[in-house]
């Protein structure tokens, strides 16, 4: 009798145990849930021409795939970007190309917009980049689900100063500026972010090494300058 009484109690003292073990699990399981984590991944969509790209250069030192690794060091789960942009393309072109994308109903945590070099280039009329820019600018602006704080404008580099450009700075520059001067306005009466480049591009008049090898598009380096600039702002906004 007293072996069984042992054999009852011992049964019972694990059986105690178990549920003690089942409900720290539980616990445990969900601390977890409550706790937010800080892995969610977070897309990016980046619309724009050469500059986007990352004509003559690696992709990987492109400002995009720079923007995404230096958000990563700073613990933001970016996804590889997803790019929407060609050389040569103008604002109606892009435009063109989010029609024929395939995800137009997609949403993305966060846009960058950097175009019209070749509206400029091609002497489009600059009264139709104001049409078209603003076009494309709300067409980012759905992307970011409405969010316009989630929505980054790049200025036009000013290709002048480049070796590409022949001398003809005191020509080109001017034009650019009147290009930026309708994209910024635009941006800002949007809402949106805005990034003036253009002043770091021109500092390619006297530093060649920020120029790549093709004598027209920025290099890793100069692409760099726009993150270190880009980055801050961008993580200031996923933090919110």
């Amino acid at each position: 009798m007293k072996t069984l009484q042992i054999i009852l109690i011992a049964i019972t003292a694990l059986s105690g145990c178990n549920k003690k073990a089942d409900v720290a699990r539980l616990m445990t399981v969900d601390t977890t849930t409550k706790t937010k984590p800080m892995t969610d991944s977070l897309s990016y969509l980046a619309l724009g021409d050469s500059y986007t790209i990352g004509e003559a250069v690696p992709s990987a030192e492109s400002y995009p795939y720079q923007l995404t690794s230096a958000l990563r060091d700073n613990s933001f789960n970016v996804e590889i970007p997803k790019i929407i942009a060609t050389t040569g393309w103008t604002t109606d072109n892009l435009i063109a190309a989010i029609a024929k994308s395939g995800i137009t109903s997609k949403k993305f945590n966060f846009v960058t917009l950097l175009i019209g070099v070749n509206d400029q280039f091609q002497g489009l009329s600059q009264d139709n980049y104001k049409i078209k820019f603003a076009q494309v600018l709300n067409t980012a602006i759905t992307f970011a689900n409405g969010d316009t704080s989630r929505v980054f404008v790049l200025s036009i580099p000013d290709y002048g100063v480049t070796p590409f450009a022949g001398g003809r700075d005191g020509e080109i520059g001017p034009e650019i500026d009147q290009f930026n001067a309708i994209n910024k306005s635009i941006s800002l009466k949007a809402g949106v972010n805005y990034l003036d480049i253009t002043a770091i591009s021109r500092t390619a008049a006297n530093d060649p090494t920020l120029i790549a090898p093709d004598g027209l598009h920025p290099s890793g380096k100069m692409y760099l300058l726009w993150v270190k600039q880009l980055a801050p702002m961008l993580a200031t906004e996923l933090k919110k």
